[in-house]
């Protein structure tokens, strides 16, 4: 660099001015240097070993696979059926957690392919759900969604009563029956919604008596000492348009001792069996001629100490009123009772004379724990059978009080 000499009175005030001049080149060349060193550093975004490599990296290992949940986060008065969705396009789920606000979980099944996840039951109504699902693509990386919405609150519902009730033990009869407010015309609903666990173990299948009862047995009388156990999971259930279950109950009961009594019309005797052995034949009157008794096998439903009957209520009009009438036990919905009879006279053993009902020697006012009624009611209990044979009359109804046991297994399961 070639640098003129200047002389005077000014030099000084050059020299500074020079001094800063060449400061500032100085700085340049070195704020120069300092980039050109610097060039590919971490700054850089050309740089190979800078910052938006790791960017790179990250997105290169983003999951591919897309997680989808329906309905949409934060949704209202969703449906608690066919709503709840949950798939995987670009991969496939391998998680799925659905809870409501208590933390209970909705067991449900990814499928083979792992494209769809389906619940196994129902949402329960006016319910809070969360849902987190997982989905891994082909190279193993992981995409996960989470969601919540909460289900509809129905202005229509039903519930269903049943019997037995909750803790009782029964004869080996006693089915268990469930009568609905309102007519179902979604079965298949409904009885998903039940479950029904035995010990030992036996296949329970149900049978429905028009739309609003539902019976349930095994295909033979059940064993004495059985455990039957009922989950109800109604909550929700839509078991007609608009109308929904209201109800979740557990209902268990128990088998008794194995009572079956068989009821011969043309010898009028009765033989009590337990555990298929004859303990006693008691000497019976059945239904006379026009009025006989119903054949097949009847269940225990009610036990009356005392009952009035009237034959008004069951279509015989005036020709019987009876206000006392002990030792009363109900067969038939349609008013079929084997009881206690204190005005039969020599009937028993001897011939039939009753408006349909059996009948067996009684006092008046029942006190005597001595005579056959007392000692028959005394050692019944409700779901024992009856069985009639021998009778001028047709078989009862399988829907006639609980007596399905009149129907084949085949026809009871189809």
């Amino acid at each position: 660099m070639n640098v003129r000499p200047i002389s005077g009175a000014s030099v000084g005030a050059r020299k500074r001015r020079g001094s800063k001049g060449l400061l500032t080149l100085a700085t340049g060349v070195l704020l120069l240097a300092v980039t050109a060193c610097g060039g590919g550093g971490a700054h850089d975004p050309s740089s190979r070993g800078g910052k938006d490599k790791d960017v790179d990296t990250v997105r290169s290992e983003q999951s591919q696979a897309v997680v989808t949940i329906a309905p949409e986060n934060g949704a209202k008065a969703v449906d608690t059926s066919g709503a709840l969705k949950v798939g995987a396009s670009k991969g496939k789920l391998t998680q799925v957690v659905v809870k409501d606000a208590k933390g209970t979980a909705i067991s449900g099944q990814i499928a083979a392919d792992g494209s769809s996840w389906t619940p196994d039951i129902h949402l329960a109504a006016s319910t809070k759900y969360t849902v987190h699902a997982v989905a891994k693509d082909a190279a193993g990386r992981e995409a996960a969604e989470d969601s919540g919405f909460t289900t509809l609150t129905p202005q229509n519902t039903f519930v269903g009563y049943f019997t037995p009730e909750d803790g009782s033990t029964v004869g080996v009869g006693m089915p268990f029956s469930l009568r609905f407010t309102r007519g179902i015309t979604a079965p298949k609903a409904v009885e998903k919604a039940i479950e029904i666990t035995t010990e030992p173990a036996v296949e329970v299948a149900g049978h429905w008596f028009g739309n609003d009862r539902l019976d349930f047995r095994p295909e033979h009388y059940w064993k004495a000492g059985t455990k039957v156990t009922v989950k109800l999971n109604f909550d929700g259930v839509e078991g007609r348009p608009g109308v929904y279950g209201k109800q979740t109950k557990t209902v268990s009961f128990t088998i008794g001792r194995n009572q079956v009594s068989v009821v011969d019309a043309k010898k009028h005797t009765m033989k009590v069996m337990r555990e298929g052995k004859v303990v006693r034949t008691i000497p019976i009157t059945a239904g006379a001629p026009g009025t006989a008794t119903w054949n097949g096998q009847m269940v225990i439903t009610e036990k009356l100490t005392v009952t009035r009957m009237n034959g008004e209520t069951v279509g015989f009009g005036g020709e019987y009123d009876i206000k006392d009438v002990p030792h009363a036990m109900r067969l038939t919905n349609s008013g079929t009772f084997i009881h206690g009879n204190y005005w039969g006279g020599g009937a028993f053993g001897n011939y039939n004379a009753s408006h349909g009902c059996v009948g067996l020697r009684d006092v008046r006012g029942g006190y005597d724990s001595g005579v056959p009624a007392a000692w028959f009611f005394n050692r019944s209990i409700i779901g024992d059978v009856v069985v009639v044979k021998n009778s001028q009359d047709r078989t009862v109804a399988p829907d006639n009080g609980m007596n399905g046991w009149n129907m084949s297994w085949d026809e009871w399961k189809a």
